[in-house]
């Protein structure tokens, strides 16, 4: 673009005549706030973390990771949703928050559909059953035994109630038919922290967040939540060899506020899908476990029209409320 239609949209823009295309054009010229409403050290934190630094790289702006967790991701979220929609506030969320928080609470300050802005999704994590070495269980097939003997006596924590967390292992029980008791914390790092200890005997967790602890003997794997076995961890069975049909898992993609205009949507869309694709990303996740998963807006939009359908039915199922 030449000097002088380049002032003359900026004029232009100055008079309200055309903002989004000359913001488009000179976005980004300051740091990017990328909101995460999860404490650090959890799967959201871990790929938006990746992220940040892709974006940091490609957009030549400092893209400055804020983890504001708490009330199971709305304040957050709440953050996000009153932010100017130009691009300079965005968000990497999850389905917990986005597709399940609309089920379990009566009152809720967002609406998903309506208050965001859907960017890209990025990542698949399947989630992976832990216990706690105390627990005398080995596989799925011997935890839901001890189960069916001891209802209501095993416990599991999770980062918050609806989380992904709680809702996978909700569906784990309707499908096993078997009763374990939910305690919730205040994000991933507190859940895991909880089974390390021995609060609690069973966690869902991110395979990022987990990993170390049970390469270490700390805890136990049992099972993954995906359909297959993951290529780059195959010594995890999937829970589905145990419990045909079952499948766990969360997922992290980026929203903006509510009505950000298309030109930056595309160019932050374009820019999250060149980070996925890169090599050394794609080794770094999948060897944790994590499926990059990049989409465009409108197939990210369809996809959390899916998933809120899926888990307000999990959510019926067992009874989920907010606690």
């Amino acid at each position: 673009m030449n000097t002088n239609l380049k002032l003359k949209m900026l004029a232009l823009a100055a008079l309200g005549l055309c903002p989004a295309v000359a913001l488009a054009q000179t976005y980004p010229n300051k740091t990017i706030r990328l909101i995460v409403p999860f404490p650090a050290g959890g799967g959201v934190d871990f790929i938006g973390r990746i992220i940040g630094k892709g974006l940091s790289e490609r957009m030549g702006q400092q893209v400055l990771v804020d983890n504001r967790p708490g009330a199971n991701a709305i304040l957050g979220l709440d953050i996000l949703k009153a932010a100017p929609p130009d691009g300079y506030t965005i968000a990497a969320a999850s389905a917990g928050p986005l597709t399940v928080n609309p089920h379990i609470y009566k009152k809720l300050s967002y609406d998903t559909l309506n208050d965001f802005t859907p960017i890209s999704n990025m990542v698949n994590f399947p989630l992976l059953l832990v216990s706690h070495p105390s627990l005398p269980v080995k596989n799925v097939k011997e935890l839901i035994a001890l189960a069916k003997a001891r209802p209501g006596e095993i416990t599991y924590s999770s980062p918050g109630s609806g989380n992904s967390g709680h809702l996978t292992a909700a569906l784990f029980d309707s499908m096993a038919k078997i009763k374990t008791v939910h305690v919730p914390y205040k994000g991933t790092a507190p859940a895991v922290v909880a089974v390390l200890s021995g609060e609690t005997q069973l966690t869902w967790s991110s395979i990022p967040s987990i990993l170390p602890h049970v390469r270490s003997g700390r805890v136990r794997a049992l099972g993954v939540g995906n359909k297959e076995r993951l290529k780059a961890l195959p010594e995890f069975p999937t829970i589905a060899e145990s419990l045909p049909g079952y499948e766990g898992y969360a997922w992290g993609g980026m929203i903006g506020p509510a009505n950000m205009p298309k030109d930056i949507v595309a160019r932050l869309n374009r820019e999250i899908t060149a980070v996925l694709n890169q090599k050394d990303v794609i080794e770094s996740m999948l060897s944790q476990g994590t499926v990059p998963t990049p989409s465009s807006p409108e197939e990210f939009t369809a996809y959390m029209k899916s998933e809120l359908k899926k888990w307000g039915d999990v959510v019926k199922l067992a009874n989920i409320k907010a606690e």
